[in-house]
């Protein structure tokens, strides 16, 4: 591993950006395993980060505590922890970049649909118990893979038109409870340890700050432009997603 000034500049850009992401701003904490890929190895990364993820989940759980929907959580809670019990049984079988992958490619599919032109917007949908057992469940196998989560859980969520303050705060109480219970696979298979530990602690705290700028920008932008940003970071992760898994087979 290399604590020189490039490992520590990308360590602490990856800590804002999980930091952001948990304050609510879109899709922005999923760079952070690209970024610091550039200096070690993409499971030791996501080893490394996940304590971080969660720290910055205890200031998103404070920002949010007024502000999630209970029928959503309610269904997806079960849903994404069937997911990383699934991720776990199958970590030594499943590739990575095959689930990235397929994830990529339905996200891009679906932020397309949702950013074509439309003389008449859909109606919101109802948040139903069936398609969200099938998309929580694949929130929680990719968010254990590959802390990918994010493209599933959208293509659930965003057809419900949630208020943006309520969708953020769905979405970091979800990913708080998913990133909690990812800990003790994580330790088992090796992922984090007692150096990650010592090295996360320090970069919990410019993410622990992040969270608030996240909430504030939140907080700051129009409704529409909100989930249109959501729709594009959507998309352009999705594009990274299938692009990363062609490279890799």
């Amino acid at each position: 591993m290399m604590h020189d000034t490039i490992f520590w500049v990308l360590a602490g850009l990856a800590a804002v950006l999980v930091g952001m992401g948990k304050g609510g701003v879109p899709v922005v904490a999923m760079l952070s395993v690209p970024l610091m890929s550039q200096v070690m190895s993409p499971v030791m990364a996501a080893g490394l980060l996940l304590p971080i993820y969660v720290v910055s989940d205890m200031f998103g759980l404070y920002a949010y505590r007024h502000a999630f929907d209970k029928r959503l959580l309610a269904i997806l809670v079960p849903a994404t922890t069937i997911g990383v019990v699934l991720g776990w049984a199958t970590a030594h079988v499943v590739a990575e970049w095959v689930v990235s992958g397929i994830v990529g490619l339905i996200g891009a599919i679906f932020a397309l649909n949702m950013l074509r032109p439309r003389r008449v917007e859909p109606a919101a949908k109802t948040a139903e118990v069936a398609p969200g057992m099938f998309w929580g469940a694949l929130t929680g196998f990719t968010s254990f893979v590959s802390h990918a989560g994010a493209p599933p859980y959208q293509v659930y969520t965003l057809p419900l038109k949630l208020p943006k303050e309520v969708f953020a705060g769905t979405s970091t109480i979800l990913f708080a409870y998913v990133n909690a219970i990812k800990l003790i696979p994580y330790w088992a298979l090796g992922q984090i340890n007692v150096e990650n530990l010592k090295l996360s602690v320090l970069l919990a705290i410019p993410a622990s700050v992040a969270v608030f700028a996240g909430v504030w920008l939140v907080r700051k932008l129009p409704e529409r432009l909100f989930f249109q940003l959501v729709t594009w970071a959507l998309l352009i992760l999705s594009v990274k997603l299938v692009w990363d898994a062609l490279t890799k087979v």
